[in-house]
């Protein structure tokens, strides 16, 4: 049974109800009942323990077994304008000639169809997300041109540039230089700030100690809610399989490589 801190359920959350994921004959994810509230929420747990598999189900791109998937009385994964998702590790190849401002822009052309033309109101969003990831001077300059973290930033700004009031970003701050994640946070600070719900799927405990509420997944809920009642000792050790490690004054570690997570 999962040990959540969580309040019943409020109609503007994002919310999960009798969840099972399959892949092939096996069960990837199972989750009774779980609600992401709004603020910053942060999915951890070791490789294959589901963080992205949920982030798939919020986002639409994976279709359950069975359960229900709700954000305020909509399935989110129906209605793209409410949820915008950032995927782990973006990739741009050498010979992919589109820059920042393009890319950012595709997230405002989308809502107005094949032919639509984007209005003065879209390229404010398009130049306040460029300038809030701190790559305004980068805005014609082409991806392959940039460093990851740059790109990386590219891609939260595509992001943020939709307005949508839920937010999934995959591991958006891994393997990134210390400025280009200290601007991501800020970011996401930003969006908690304005009242949006922003999900993290991260492998970084520290980092997850910076959220409103933490998601401990091992195939399932393991704990749910705040950071001080979920990054405990016996909530690690049961989802890691006991691979922690005390590095001294309270503070744990876990032994888990972050790639390759489903």
């Amino acid at each position: 049974m999962a040990r959540s801190a969580f309040s019943p359920i409020d109609h503007d959350d994002l919310s999960v109800v009798d969840l099972v994921v399959d892949r092939g004959r096996s069960t990837v994810l199972e989750i009774d009942a779980l609600r992401i509230p709004h603020g910053y929420t942060a999915l951890v747990g070791p490789n294959g323990s589901g963080k992205t598999t949920l982030l798939h189900v919020f986002a639409g791109l994976i279709e359950p077994r069975t359960g229900t998937i709700e954000f305020g009385m909509c399935a989110p994964g129906n209605d793209s304008t409410r949820l915008a998702y950032v995927l782990q590790s973006q990739q741009a190849s050498e010979h992919l000639l589109v820059t920042a401002r393009e890319v950012v822009a595709l997230a405002r052309s989308a809502r107005h169809g094949v032919f639509g033309r984007l209005d003065r109101t879209d390229r404010a969003a398009i130049d306040d997300a460029l300038e809030r990831l701190e790559i305004g001077h980068l805005a014609n300059r082409h991806l392959a041109e940039m460093s990851g973290g740059q790109r990386q930033r590219v891609f939260i700004a595509q992001g943020l540039a939709q307005g949508a009031e839920v937010l999934l970003l995959d591991e958006p701050v891994a393997g990134l230089d210390l400025a280009s994640s200290q601007t991501i946070r800020r970011a996401i600070d930003d969006e908690r700030a304005a009242g949006r719900t922003v999900v993290v799927a991260t492998h970084d405990l520290e980092e997850a100690r910076r959220a409103d509420c933490v998601v401990m997944l091992a195939g399932r809920v393991v704990a749910a809610g705040a950071p001080a009642q979920v990054l405990r000792a016996e909530n690690l050790r049961e989802a890691y399989h006991g691979r922690v490690i005390e590095v001294g004054d309270g503070l744990m570690t876990v032994d888990d490589a972050h790639h390759h997570d489903h």
